[in-house]
């Protein structure tokens, strides 16, 4: 699958974060919307990256997680 196809298909599944793969080939993803302070006790990251989108993926979800699906968007 192409980069252009994997950054697609996160952003669809993750609406609330900005999705993008940097020039040295990571992948990153920041939130929209700031933090609440609930969240951030609950462990949630303003910004995440990883070394692929596999990875970006896995962590998106742990954040969605973490925040008991009480994100903007979220159907939890």
């Amino acid at each position: 699958m192409s980069f252009d196809r994997h950054l697609a298909e996160i952003a669809r599944e993750f609406p609330d974060w900005t999705i993008w793969r940097s020039d040295a080939g990571r992948w990153w993803a920041t939130r929209h919307h700031p933090l609440t302070s609930a969240q951030r006790d609950l462990g949630c990251a303003m910004t995440i990256d990883a070394d692929d989108s596999e990875g970006l993926r896995e962590q998106l979800l742990e954040q969605r997680e973490r925040s008991g699906g009480t994100e903007p968007g979220t159907n939890a």
